[in-house]
């Protein structure tokens, strides 16, 4: 008998008022589906799809996730009945399709991102293959663990927008740390963003993408960062302008030694030791206030590395920044054995990053 005759047959038995019978019904077509998916010509293809989505719309939840799991993965599965599924409210049921089935269009997927809820969203995101414009609607409508399942995912396109949008929230949520700093497509520019908020054990991946990065993409990924480079508020300390006027006249008069860094440090000149140490590097005020304040002595070691500055003077600073009472010669030498071990080039290379505020003249706040 022709597939489509066993499939009249069956549609025959549509009217059958027993829930069980409609099941049996519904796999049976399904099978059918199956078996006849190499001879069955074009024409009975939405005959099966007509027959399919309106059994399954009648089916309770367990019947259409066994249907959605059966035609996930298949290539020429009926595109209504896709469509259907994945539009099914229960996750359970939309779940398979969005993350697997080859039939879905990026329409198809924007249509349900934009209506669905997290889990769909989730789904999507870990498709083999999601385009930058579905990314686009998961990064607008994605909590943060999506955006965690999105970014992930080494085969999701992402446009440079939505990269810049993850960042900006990766910023503020340390869960989102280690995906956005392990992306390999994340832009060099976007990912030194990053060093301030994540982790040691980040820190030193990104200042390995650096050491590893081609003069000529470092320079690209400079060019971009300085686009999207947004100025920040925010207050500089009261004593500013009068320090600012005092170590330019000083630097008028020839380089500011390594001496003189110190004894601000050390005489508590603080807002002098930053113009200073800020003018040196070449990097903004914002970042150098930021470094000492939070006391981040490896932020600091990169700048005294990348400025030539010997490891004596960095363990000078080190000791002056660190609390007395907080084993601060122990922290130095520690710190000290890393100065040494950090090449200057790596050093070079992400300062070279930082100094993208300087000079599109941002004002970082603390």
């Amino acid at each position: 008998m022709e597939p489509s005759s066993k499939l009249q047959d069956l549609i025959a038995l549509a009217e059958e008022p027993s829930s069980e019978r409609r099941r049996a019904l519904l796999r049976g077509v399904t099978d059918l589906f199956f078996t006849s998916e190499s001879e069955a010509g074009p024409e009975a293809l939405p005959l099966f799809d007509d027959v399919l989505s309106q059994l399954a719309g009648e089916m309770e939840v367990a019947v259409r996730a066994e249907l959605s799991h059966r035609m996930c993965m298949v290539p020429k599965a009926p595109q209504g009945l896709i469509r259907k599924l994945a539009a099914d409210e229960s996750l359970e049921v939309s779940g398979y399709v969005l993350q697997n089935s080859p039939v879905l269009t990026d329409t198809d997927l924007i249509d349900v991102a934009k209506v669905g809820g997290q889990g769909q969203l989730k789904a999507i995101s870990r498709r083999m293959n999601v385009s930058e414009v579905v990314s686009d609607v998961i990064v607008a409508r994605g909590d943060d663990e999506t955006l965690g399942t999105l970014v992930s995912n080494p085969r999701a396109q992402m446009s440079r927008q939505a990269q810049e949008t993850v960042v900006d929230r990766a910023l503020i949520n340390p869960d989102l740390h280690l995906a956005v700093v392990n992306r390999a497509s994340l832009p060099p520019d976007l990912l030194n963003e990053m060093y301030f908020v994540v982790e040691a054990n980040l820190r030193a991946k990104i200042m390995e993408r650096n050491s590893s990065m081609d003069p000529v993409a470092l320079d690209a990924a400079l060019a971009k960062g300085r686009e999207k480079m947004a100025t920040r508020d925010g207050a500089l300390p009261p004593d500013y302008e009068s320090a600012e006027k005092i170590v330019k006249a000083m630097l008028a008069r020839g380089p500011i030694g390594p001496s003189t860094l110190a004894g601000f440090l050390r005489n508590r000149e603080t807002t002098k030791f930053l113009v200073a140490l800020a003018d040196s590097a070449g990097i903004d005020f914002g970042t150098a206030r930021r470094i000492l304040e939070k006391r981040e002595l490896d932020a600091l070691s990169i700048i005294c590395k990348a400025s030539g500055f010997d490891r004596s003077l960095f363990l000078t600073f080190a000791i002056l920044i660190l609390d007395k009472d907080d084993n601060a010669m122990g922290k130095a030498r520690s710190y000290g054995e890393t100065y040494e071990a950090l090449p200057k080039e790596a050093a070079e290379r992400t300062i070279r990053f930082w100094r993208m505020r300087r000079q599109n003249g941002d004002v970082l706040a603390a």
